[in-house]
């Protein structure tokens, strides 16, 4: 479909004769650019990946929380996140432009605090019976103030560069490094409190009946935690010094921003944006379940338990691998028809289920890893084409990179903390017990049900709105250089 050329009048249309080539050489970023911008997003990733494979042993069987009390903690730090994000669009909406910019301050202050939020969701407090609230109360700030982090620190995309080639690029350089933190987040921690777990400890007849905790366990989760918390200050420096905002070089606006709760109500009703969110609320949430569940599934429900952290490390390599060519994929084939390659792990992980076998389970590994780096890069490269259609349709001013990119992952969390709250309540339902050597059967089950039927069937619902959704408008030259001005002249979200 064509766009409609808008008539200007002649004073006008010449400095627009001459914008397409200033913007091509203005969007251009360095490599040094993207791999900085990269390098930002590192430590959220380092710390995420860890708590996503092993925060859940950890509070079972290390502080030894009652299941019922770990689902709440769960889907209440989840929902924290989720309602930082507008929160934190609204926020940033309205403070002011710093010589560092408007995003940057935002992004490098909340750094420290989420560091300080994060070893402490590691450490064993010397009490038992305030346990839950403590874990609940740290892993609530901590994903709230990843929030507060994430969503300015996606937004820059859309303010880098105006180039939508560019913003894919800077893109898969960011997902490429992400992937690299979520790889080193596994394998650190993975290797730190390796010790602890394993099946030696039940070949022992004393240790066998045993359920308490070792001094030297908590100190290998605490070591770790003091290790990926390292990586914010070190990430974050590199952030700063290789990344800045583009200036608002022009007082001149083409129109009046939006507002934060106008734009969202005006955005949550457009339909490519529509069609997006609630596609990848489900694929989502089914990558976070099977993360979340793959190293109990491996303890408890297969004699998997000296391959969990080979698995883990078959997975991330596999995602940090296949990461640049799925962006190869999606600018040679388009980002709907690469949108397939999601669903690749779903007969893979029913057959793990099936048969949990080493072999099995490490070629399940891998292609999960394969299908986890589309179903990350998929939804982040799709946005801004949601953001730029939007823009073309509406005409207004600027602005709503923030609203779109912190309205979308409220949801995309708010579905995941449901899908980890009801299903980790679901090991309660079927009687798990901490640190036992032989689950029951209704645990084994329901593990298995939970990495096997519960992904398939979230993505291939997922996969199917996204297939009947309608397609972002991709903009022209013309239309192209307009919006371009009108980001560097009208960058307000007020």
């Amino acid at each position: 479909m064509s766009f409609p050329q808008e008539p200007t009048p002649a004073p006008v249309a010449e400095p627009h004769t001459e914008e397409p080539d200033s913007d091509s050489r203005a969007g251009r970023l360095s490599v040094c650019t993207k791999v900085c911008y990269g390098i930002g997003g590192v430590p959220n990733q380092v710390a995420s990946s860890a708590s996503a494979f092993y925060l859940q042993l950890f509070l079972l069987d290390v502080a030894q929380i009652p299941a019922a009390q770990v689902s709440l903690a769960l889907f209440g730090g989840k929902v924290s996140g989720a309602v930082a994000d507008p929160v934190a669009g609204f926020f940033i909406n309205k403070s002011r432009r710093t010589r560092a910019g408007r995003l940057m301050p935002w992004a490098l202050g909340c750094m420290p605090l989420i560091a300080l939020a994060y070893f402490f969701l590691w450490f064993l407090p010397p009490f038992t019976s305030l346990r839950g609230l403590w874990y609940a109360t740290f892993y609530c700030l901590y994903q709230a103030l990843s929030t507060f982090f994430q969503v300015p620190y996606t937004a820059l995309t859309m303010i880098l560069t105006p180039s939508p080639r560019e913003r894919d690029s800077a893109t898969a350089y960011r997902m490429t490094m992400e992937m690299a933190g979520t790889l080193m987040g596994a394998t650190v921690h993975g290797l730190i409190v390796s010790s602890a777990h394993g099946s030696r400890r039940c070949e022992d007849p004393v240790l066998a009946g045993s359920t308490a905790v070792s001094p030297d366990v908590a100190r290998l989760y605490c070591i770790a935690a003091a290790v990926v918390a390292l990586t914010y200050p070190v990430c974050g420096s590199l952030l700063c010094l290789g990344v800045k905002e583009r200036p608002d070089t022009s007082a001149t606006a083409s129109g009046p921003g939006l507002s934060f709760f106008t734009g969202l109500a005006i955005t949550s009703r457009h339909p490519p944006y529509l069609s997006l969110v609630v596609s990848f609320l489900f694929i989502s949430a089914a990558v976070q379940v099977e993360q979340s569940y793959l190293v109990l599934f491996c303890t408890h429900a297969s004699r998997l338990q000296e391959h969990v952290q080979s698995l883990v490390l078959t997975i991330l390599i596999s995602a940090v691998l296949s990461t640049p060519l799925w962006e190869r994929v999606l600018q040679r084939f388009g980002k709907r028809t690469s949108a397939f390659g999601i669903c690749i792990m779903v007969p893979f992980s029913i057959l793990l289920a099936a048969v949990p076998s080493a072999p099995v389970a490490y070629v399940v590994a891998f292609v999960s890893g394969v299908s986890i780096a589309v179903s990350l890069l998929l939804p982040w490269s799709m946005l801004p084409d949601v953001v730029d259609d939007f823009q073309l349709q509406h005409r207004r001013g600027p602005g709503v990179e923030t609203i779109f990119y912190s309205s979308y992952v409220f949801f995309t969390k708010l579905s995941g903390a449901g899908a980890l709250g009801i299903s980790t309540l679901s090991l309660e339902f079927a009687g798990y017990k901490a640190r036992a050597c032989q689950q029951a059967e209704e645990v084994v089950v329901t593990l298995k049900v939970l990495i096997g039927a519960v992904p398939t069937c979230m993505i291939l619902i997922g996969l199917c709105i996204l297939m009947i959704g309608p397609t972002p408008k991709t903009p022209s030259q013309d239309t192209f250089s307009q919006q371009s001005l009108r980001r560097r002249t009208s960058y307000s979200l007020a």
